[in-house]
């Protein structure tokens, strides 16, 4: 009985690829599982420019397993590049908020301050000087600074406005010290001497408003990660559903390629390469969207009518509102992150599905 002829084979898996014809019940039914053998003119009668037969070469197919063009994929591409823009949105917000945290903790770090509360017939403003010059001479300080009683007032201006009535009441005299980043005081032996020196004098190291700086940050960190984690498990129940639809529609291309000898690795790769083509197109798209968001926050925030005020609150929050060379560096993780998550998810994806058919 005749052999299979490798190069008939061969050329059958080109026809099948290129073509993709759909084989139905019936075709299936009717097809011999013993090849017809093929009448060939001897080896002395081939023409002289006849080659040898082809080998079966599953890597060299002339098209693709998952058309690149369809619908599915412009779809896929558009739904994994919003989910790429939220997640690039999300970790650009976190890392200003986070930025501007350190900054604000930096800045409270390398400054205290001194009340003298006021009292009765005593000169406040003799303690004050006082007391300025008595922590001139600690060391760990590297500048004191005293404020006036209309500066004092000025900082109660937001909570009580603006009013001559200021001038009447018990306002608390401050000073500001600047210590040493390189060699700072110990704050809680500063606060008992200066306590038993001066007794209306008292030491604030702002540890309050330090504690909830990092709570409100630490917040935004653990919210910002469980989106992250949300649109990661959203892009992986899509690039599952979007594999398991294109097996199912290229089924009898599968099996063909089973047929003429490819493996499971090979038909993993082939779809490993497209979702990967598709991850990086759409993750650039998303990760563009997001920088143009975060170029353009500080002029939309003023041209919607928020004014010169909305944006120097905007700027205290998450400093500029524009991203820095790190910033642009951490969406571009992002991106390799939304392209590595769809080619691992669709390789695993096709494993489990065709071990399953197995």
């Amino acid at each position: 009985m005749p052999s299979r002829d490798p190069r008939l084979l061969a050329e059958a898996y080109d026809d099948v690829v290129t073509a993709a014809p759909p084989i139905d019940a019936r075709t299936r039914a009717e097809a011999s599982p013993v090849p017809h053998p093929r009448l060939e003119a001897p080896a002395a009668d081939r023409p002289a420019h006849a080659g040898a037969p082809k080998s079966i070469d599953p890597t060299k197919s002339q098209a693709p397993i998952v058309p690149a063009g369809s619908v599915t994929g412009r779809s896929l591409t558009l739904v994994v590049s919003i989910m790429c823009f939220l997640a690039c949105l999300t970790a650009g917000a976190v890392y200003l908020i986070n930025q501007s945290a350190a900054a604000w903790m930096r800045d409270i770090a390398s400054e205290v301050t001194v009340q003298v509360e006021p009292r009765d017939k005593v000169d406040s403003e003799k303690v004050v000087k006082d007391v300025a010059l008595y922590l001139s001479g600690q060391q760990g300080i590297a500048g004191v600074r005293p404020l006036t009683l209309e500066q004092s007032s000025a900082l109660l201006e937001p909570w009580l406005g603006k009013s001559d009535a200021l001038k009447s009441l018990p306002v608390p005299r401050l000073i500001a010290l600047e210590l040493d980043r390189n060699a700072p005081p110990n704050l809680d032996t500063l606060r008992k001497d200066l306590g038993a020196k001066f007794p209306a004098a008292s030491l604030d190291d702002h540890r309050q408003w330090q504690r909830q700086i990092q709570t409100v940050t630490r917040s935004f960190a653990l919210g910002g990660l469980a989106i992250l984690l949300l649109v990661a498990a959203a892009t992986t129940a899509i690039i599952v559903s979007a594999t398991r639809s294109a097996l199912a529609s290229n089924r009898e291309i599968v099996e063909v390629l089973h047929f003429v000898g490819a493996t499971d690795a090979f038909i993993a790769r082939e779809f490993e390469k497209h979702f990967l083509r598709l991850g990086i197109r759409a993750g650039l798209v998303g990760a563009l969207c997001a920088m143009a968001v975060f170029v353009a926050m500080p002029t939309a925030m003023e041209l919607l009518g928020g004014g010169t005020v909305t944006v120097a609150e905007l700027h205290r929050l998450i400093g500029t509102g524009t991203l820095d060379a790190a910033g642009f560096v951490l969406l571009g993780i992002v991106v390799v992150v939304i392209a590595a998550l769809c080619m691992v998810t669709s390789r695993f994806g096709v494993f489990r599905i065709l071990n399953s058919q197995h």
